[in-house]
């Protein structure tokens, strides 16, 4: 880890001390500063760029409007025309009346780092470096307590308060003080309401980030499924849990996505073919690793990756040819049939043993009609009880038997089929690939598309939001956000560290949002509120997928939440 943040904090130094000219300095406006160090608090909607100065005016005092429980943030900036050798951050607690506090623990600062990204351009496919425009784009949020800042650049810093639960109502104040050379004292006046949202544990909203926990293995250099392994992935799937994540995702095959991650992606079982033909399967990888992401709090659902993978090629031992062999098959024929059949009887078998079956899908992702088809009808065939997790392009033809169904945002369940979803305990949620440019989680997004997106499932109904993936790292995720396929970012969403991000951060902002719309609507409807549950309604109607052509997510979101906070 230390190797990690000397490297992140040496191709800083390196991109921040390059020199500019009087030319450049004049254009990013560095020659008209009247001070030599500024700080000043400004929105967490935008990402500025470290080398011009930032056009917002200075302010001194942040002022927010929070629930209890809820996670609230902004953004501090620091920039120089001169170096700042060492620049920290100090916070007090913040004082209600009556001896109330919110403690300084609640309270953090970490330092916003900037990644190489590209552009969105086409979307989905191969592309080269040279062929896209790239920059450097905040998003990582260090929590090294000291940093440099070089002349001539701009440092954000990301400040969030947890307000903690059962915290008195009322208005709280407090400071945070910049140590640039001399001290430069802010004031924090936060208005806690009397309304609070439950533990991450509780939330309604359908999370599902798709984990990979070989990426974790690489980049801290630890034997695969090691204990060092483990122990490193406990922060991740703690942080993951702390957003209310519902889904463990289980690779029961060999590269379920064909090695288009950078890292593999091995499978947690082990299939072998004896030597009398009979099939026998190890499940002892698989029940260790589920147990520990349960023991992290992600315990709801057990997505299991797939049957019908990119590649129809599944890997097993022979053990008469003493050797890994790999089965090809169509969906459907008898051969695929054979080699499933036996396998999904046998895992069941397991799974009801184990006491996770009721909580178990058999998950595919943007697989063909035809074979979902054939898949369903199998898994009928061997436990009618089977639950099936799709995500992909909405099918009404077997929309009743998935039970997790994720569709693609440009598609919509109908008023009437999502209603019964919901009735059902159906998760009925919608996902963001490569394919949108908006609203989207790229590294070069606008940070407010992604609280956008938990208005708009509560807006059109959804139960909650895919993505892959949580942690899929390209080779160098601290410096290089771009891959060789997809825009920047569409691998990832939190950095090796574990770190958060602008983006990661702006998510649970919206998940949060969509937990307050549903909890209001569900006390207005308690309390036959008609003219609140208009008013909802009325919020809600902006956050359409083609209002972002004319209006920003975050024009949007602001409006919303002042409205909201008016209920």
């Amino acid at each position: 880890m230390r190797i990690f943040l000397f490297a992140l904090a040496l191709l800083s130094l390196v991109l921040t001390t390059l020199p500019l000219s009087a030319q450049q300095q004049e254009k990013a406006g560095w020659a008209n500063l009247k001070k030599p160090v500024n700080v000043s608090f400004a929105n967490s909607d935008t990402r500025f760029a470290q080398d011009q100065v930032p056009q917002v005016p200075l302010q001194d005092k942040w002022e927010a409007e929070a629930w209890k429980g809820e996670k609230i943030h902004t953004q501090l900036l620091v920039w120089a025309s001169r170096e700042v050798p060492q620049l920290r951050v100090s916070v007090s607690e913040l004082k209600g009346k009556k001896g109330n506090r919110i403690p300084g623990d609640n309270i953090t600062a970490g330092f916003v780092r900037y990644v190489i990204t590209d552009e969105f351009g086409q979307g989905c496919g191969y592309r080269k470096p040279t062929d896209f425009d790239s920059s450097l784009v905040a998003d990582l949020i260090d929590n090294a307590t000291v940093t440099a800042l070089a002349s001539h650049t701009v440092q954000p810093i990301w400040l969030s308060i947890a307000v903690p639960h059962g915290t008195p109502a009322g208005a709280y104040k407090g400071t945070v003080t910049v140590h640039a050379g001399k001290p430069y004292k802010l004031r924090i006046a936060i208005n806690v309401q009397e309304r609070e949202l439950p533990a991450p544990d509780q939330w309604a909203f359908d999370l599902d980030l798709w984990q990979h926990p070989a990426a974790i293995a690489r980049v801290h250099g630890v034997p695969l499924w090691s204990s060092e392994h483990y122990a490193r992935m406990r922060p991740y799937y703690n942080m993951l849990a702390a957003a209310g994540q519902k889904n463990i995702t289980a690779s029961i095959i060999d590269e379920p996505w064909n090695h288009q991650t950078y890292d593999d992606f091995p499978s947690l079982i082990k299939w072998t073919r004896k030597k009398d033909g009979t099939w026998s399967y190890d499940y002892s990888l698989f029940d260790e690793y589920v147990s520990f992401v349960m023991s992290c709090g992600i315990t709801e659902r057990i997505n299991c990756y797939t049957m019908v993978p990119w590649k129809m090629s599944f890997t097993y031992f022979d053990e008469g040819a003493g050797k890994d062999t790999v089965f090809t098959g169509k969906a459907g024929t008898p051969a695929y049939n054979a080699f499933w059949g036996a396998f999904l009887r046998d895992f069941a078998r397991h799974l009801k043993e184990k006491g996770w079956f009721a909580i178990t899908s058999i998950a595919m992702d943007e697989r063909p009609l035809a074979d979902m088809q054939a898949v369903i009808s199998l898994l009928k065939e061997t436990d009618p009880d089977w639950k099936i997790a799709l995500a992909g392009i909405y099918h009404p033809e077997i929309e009743q038997d998935i039970f997790d169904y994720s569709i693609a945002s440009k598609w919509k369940f109908g008023e009437q089929v999502l209603q019964r979803r919901k009735a059902d305990g159906m998760p009925s949620t919608f996902y963001t690939s490569c394919e949108e440019a908006r609203p989207n989680g790229f590294t070069f997004s606008p940070p407010a598309e992604h609280t956008w997106i938990g208005w708009y499932a509560a807006a059109q109904g959804f139960t909650g939001y895919l993505r892959w993936a949580y942690n899929s790292w390209v080779e160098n995720p601290a410096q290089d956000s771009r891959f060789r396929t997809w825009p920047a970012g569409d691998t990832y969403q939190v950095y090796p560290g574990p770190l958060t991000s602008i983006r990661f951060e702006k998510l649970v902002e919206g998940i949060q949002d969509f937990e307050k719309i549903r909890l209001l609507r569900e006390e207005f409807t308690r309390t036959g509120n008609q003219i609140g549950l208009e008013k909802l309604d009325t919020i809600l109607e902006a956050f359409e997928l083609g209002e972002l052509d004319s209006t920003s997510a975050a024009t949007m979101v602001s409006s919303a939440k002042a409205s909201l906070y008016q209920l």
